[in-house]
């Protein structure tokens, strides 16, 4: 089951579980989809894997399975982040 994370990992934005604008890779790794977009250019920083939008749980089952409080917040070093996207940003995700 998805922890569903309260904020993006980079920018600290509010995500909660009925956000549309939440992202999040294989891992759960979870992120805006203007950090994805603008940032992160569709590469997670933990994993290099892609990101899909995350699914919004039913309200009814949020009373029996609530998200998690736990805030990851994970800033990134630009430079490192360049050299470790620059493998992967010309590969698709399901290739990487």
């Amino acid at each position: 089951m998805l922890e569903l994370r309260p904020v993006c990992e980079l920018c600290s934005k509010k995500l909660p579980p009925e956000s549309q604008e939440a992202m999040i890779c294989t891992f759960e790794c979870t992120f805006c989809a203007a950090c994805v977009s603008e940032q992160l250019d569709n590469i997670c920083p933990n994993c290099g894997g892609g990101f899909v939008p995350r699914p919004i749980r039913p309200k009814k089952m949020l009373e029996k399975y609530p998200a998690t409080q736990t805030e990851f917040i994970k800033p990134i070093n630009k430079e490192k982040y360049k050299t470790f996207t620059d493998q992967y940003k010309y590969v698709e995700p399901h290739k990487r």
